[in-house]
């Protein structure tokens, strides 16, 4: 028999929990899957929300040669094998899944065909496309973001199986408790739904009541202790992050071991550290980012295993360094601003003056040029008028941010309330 995630997989948009922003009434890829003119997409998002299941309705609707690579176990030949049939097809839909796995050589064997129509691309992943997929690849592409499952849906799922399900319609289960199913699904449809199945199979009672306990248990015996792609993955990088965030390099480089024990992508590793230099350490020690990133750039040279050591190193430094989150608070503030006050004018002082006609209307006009005065400063406003005087920077409380704080003190006063 097969599983149940396989059993219940939707075969048309209406059947399909979750993702209403792309396939409910009137979203964009509904519209264009009902006209038959999909384009070429990329669908990113965590594990089983439904971009396999999106790319199976695709061929269903649309009736067209459909093909399916993984690029865990396909190489070029199997993408020129598959673009040649489709050329004899005249067209041809190819998913692939977890694409961010190909390589450049595999990715650029599919560009000609892409522009061609010979094919039109669906790859599905679960990292971060502008990283993992080729540019070229990726401008050809329509990326479409799936969001995680919430707990309606997922306990939409749990009743769609025991409505449409044969078999387990033929069970008397009683759902007293369902925290346990959802957490260890990590939010992964096609993971509840066959964890839900072998508690089933596994509880020999009349009615099967189904608690957290029991569900602990069974999953305790059962689900592998480390899931790239499932809930163990979100946890352990979690407690990575935040292990550094609060200066634990003992606890950091133990969730590194972690993730690096169970086959976790050095690269993976090595972008987060990359952002969290700037969210969680930023001017407390510009030093963090340099180092970060040249760490990237290193285990994208080296590989595994070597590139453990780097990470190594980047990681008991970061931990170990001061932290702030000012420049962090800062961008967030400052596009709150923007998202609340709109298009606000540029002040026509620093206003760009290539033309006679822009410097007569203005342009530029009353601008002091900062070289040109004792300490390479001159008082000016270069905020909007609405937002004169805002403060997004607060530097953070420590040395290196301290200093920030006094300099930008001396030269503006109390303008910013430093």
């Amino acid at each position: 028999m097969q599983p149940l995630a396989e059993r219940l997989r939707p075969v048309t948009l209406d059947e399909l929990v979750g993702q209403e922003h792309l396939t409910g009434k009137d979203s964009i890829l509904r519209k264009a899957i009902e006209k038959g003119m999909i384009p070429s997409m990329i669908l990113w998002g965590p594990p089983g929300v439904g971009k396999t299941t999106i790319a199976n309705i695709i061929a269903h609707t649309l009736q067209v040669p459909f093909y399916t690579l993984s690029a865990i176990s396909a190489g070029v030949k199997e993408v020129r094998e598959v673009i040649e049939m489709a050329r004899r097809q005249r067209h041809a839909v190819l998913f692939i899944d977890e694409i961010h796995r190909f390589n450049k050589s595999q990715q650029d064997a599919l560009l000609g065909a892409v522009e061609k129509g010979i094919i039109t691309l669906i790859g599905a992943t679960t990292e971060n496309p502008s990283f993992e997929v080729n540019a070229a690849v990726l401008s050809r592409s329509q990326v479409y973001v799936l969001k995680p499952l919430g707990k309606e849906q997922l306990m939409q799922l749990l009743q769609q199986a025991m409505e449409r399900d044969e078999w387990l319609r033929s069970k008397k289960i009683e759902l007293k408790e369902t925290s346990a199913l959802f957490n260890i699904s990590g939010g992964d449809a096609r993971k509840l739904l066959n964890l839900f199945e072998l508690v089933v199979t596994t509880l020999q009672e009349e009615p099967i009541v189904i608690t957290d306990q029991k569900v602990m248990d069974i999953a305790q015996q059962r689900v592998a202790i480390y899931d790239k792609s499932g809930e163990q993955h979100y946890d352990i990088i979690s407690a990575f992050i935040k292990s550094i965030r609060g200066s634990d390099p003992n606890a950091a480089v133990y969730w590194l071991a972690r993730m690096i024990e169970g086959g976790e992508d050095v690269k993976f590793i090595a972008r987060r550290l990359v952002i969290l230099a700037s969210e969680d350490i930023g001017n407390a020690n510009p030093n963090a980012l340099l180092l970060a990133t040249n760490c990237f750039q290193a285990v994208n040279m080296i590989g595994y295993p070597e590139s453990r050591i780097i990470l190594s190193q980047c990681v008991t430094y970061l931990a170990a360094s001061a932290k702030s989150n000012a420049s962090y608070m800062a961008i967030n503030k400052a596009q709150s601003a923007v998202s609340n006050t709109g298009d606000l004018p540029v002040p026509m002082h620093i206003r760009n003056a290539p033309t006679k006609l822009m410097k007569d209307m203005g342009y530029s006009q009353g601008y002091a040029y900062a070289h040109d005065f004792e300490k390479n400063f001159v008082e000016q406003e270069f905020l909007p008028d609405a937002l004169k005087g805002t403060k997004f920077y607060d530097p953070g409380n420590n040395p290196r941010e301290d200093e920030l704080r006094r300099y930008l003190k001396a030269l503006w006063k109390e303008k910013y309330n430093y």
